[in-house]
């Protein structure tokens, strides 16, 4: 059995197939930290509340965190930041281990093959991949794993593109990064990152409101909609402007980089966004209505969204996964059909 993994900045998910469909398992990348306590630990073990403790402190970690951090008025901590590991936090690795080891469980065999994602190099920073892909890497492997990286933009592709014989450009627009990839039959024509995201526009809202991040975060994921009707006073009217602001950013940042590759004209492909960040009602058809301001050498024949962004990148890295492990050659679009 083959299994994806989509470490992102937000939230880590695995999938794996089962029967004719497949199982996803998410928590949330992040943690808070809080007083040890014996009754404190002994209700958190209790309550299946996924924690560790170190000395005389006890880390709440996935899901609950940012529970426990609106409580106690806390800030949530982050194993990673800007869609690779944080260089900022010393208890990133021991943290995204205890994570990723409880979304992508135990291999059922010694060398089960495992793609994770992994971010481009962003085009509008410094910043380097390649410790977090190869850290990660290291880490799968201690389990028993097989690891491989895949690109995230590329997963896209062979997430929801499939009927269109993985010819597209996946924009998966995460927490920390947004990860574009133009691919032509299943093979990449250009892919890059830029290092801007969900956590972009929280941050940029909350200092413009004068709101804890956290708060801004669960605002954002509790049915926002970007209808722009929302007073501009308020957290939802700030979270409109930047994620404008974003898309804006995104597609001027697209186009510049498309201009430097030697893509063939005439192209005519479909867009496809996904990824967290894309979920508020409404993203969808702004993200096409500022694409029709710009230039680029290709055309393209409409914008796509998907029922479940959070699951693109997963779904697309066990895509990629079966395809590898099948031994008979079966290809990309086989193994997308057997999981519809």
């Amino acid at each position: 059995m083959a299994r994806g993994l989509d470490v992102g900045t937000m939230n880590i998910i695995s999938s794996r197939p089962e029967g004719d469909g497949t199982t996803f398992v998410q928590q949330r990348n992040s943690f808070v930290e809080i007083e040890y306590s014996d009754m404190a630990e002994q209700m958190l073990s209790r309550s299946e509340v996924l924690h560790i403790r170190k000395d005389d402190k006890v880390y709440v970690v996935g899901d609950d965190a940012l529970n426990f951090a609106n409580i106690f008025n806390k800030e949530t901590r982050r194993p990673m930041e800007q869609g690779i590991l944080s260089s900022e936090e010393a208890s990133a690795i021991p943290m995204i281990k205890l994570i990723t080891e409880q979304v992508a469980g135990t291999p059922e065999r010694q060398g089960e093959k495992i793609f994770f994602s992994s971010p481009a190099d962003p085009i509008d920073s410094d910043l380097s991949t390649l410790y977090h892909q190869k850290t990660l890497e290291s880490m799968l492997a201690d389990t028993g794993f097989d690891p491989e990286p895949i690109n995230e933009g590329m997963a896209v592709i062979y997430s929801e593109l499939a009927d269109n014989n993985f010819s597209g450009l996946g924009v998966s627009f995460g927490a920390g990064m947004t990860n574009i990839c133009l691919a032509y039959y299943a093979v990449p024509v250009m892919k890059f990152s830029i290092a801007r995201g969900g956590d972009w526009i929280d941050h940029q809202a909350a200092q413009a409101t004068g709101t804890p991040v956290d708060k801004v975060t669960s605002i954002k994921e509790d049915d926002f909609t970007l209808d722009f009707t929302t007073d501009v006073g308020g957290v939802e009217g700030a979270l409109s402007i930047y994620y404008e602001n974003l898309l804006d950013y995104v597609i001027e940042m697209i186009s510049q980089e498309v201009d430097q590759e030697d893509v063939e004209e005439g192209l005519d492909v479909p867009v496809v966004v996904t990824g967290g960040t894309s979920s508020p009602e409404g993203f969808e058809e702004l993200f096409a209505q500022h694409l029709e301001d710009v230039d680029i050498p290709f055309s393209i024949s409409d914008v796509q969204s998907v029922d479940d962004p959070l699951y693109s990148v997963a779904r697309g890295a066990l895509v990629a996964a079966r395809s590898e492990e099948e031994s008979s050659g079966g290809g990309a679009a086989t193994e997308q059909q057997s999981e519809d």
